[in-house]
């Protein structure tokens, strides 16, 4: 099997923040330093991980904001999420029930990774027991 589509294939499998990281280290090993479309892809799969946790099933974001649409079966705490959307409604909106649709200046791909990583940290930090 061609190496790319065998990293590919491993870092999409990775089960854990530990294996990702030990990607990564392998990765610089047998190529040196990451570029950054490969930075992205461990960015991006520290980020699913993140959202299977919570029970997040999509999470789509562009220059203008984006969407997160929530599993039936979430860790979502809808106290936090209202108190939320009240106190920054020109920012988050609910789309019909699992839905939340989010309105952000993200033109930068790193601005926008930077804010849905933070975001997410925010989710977990007020995750429902």
């Amino acid at each position: 099997m061609n190496t790319r589509l065998s990293f590919y294939k491993r870092i999409a499998s990775a089960k854990n923040e530990n294996e990702l990281e030990e990607l990564k280290v392998e990765l610089i090993d047998r190529f040196g330093l990451l570029p950054d479309p490969a930075r992205n892809l461990l960015d991006i799969a520290r980020l699913r991980q993140q959202a299977q946790k919570l029970g997040i099933r999509k999470l789509e974001g562009n220059e203008k904001g984006g969407t997160i649409e929530f599993a039936e079966k979430n860790h979502v705490n809808p106290t936090w999420l209202i108190g939320l959307l009240q106190k920054q409604p020109q920012h988050f909106r609910l789309d019909g029930p699992t839905r939340l649709k989010f309105i952000q200046d993200l033109a930068e791909r790193k601005t926008r990774m930077d804010w849905v990583r933070q975001f997410m940290a925010q989710l977990e930090e007020n995750a429902a027991a």
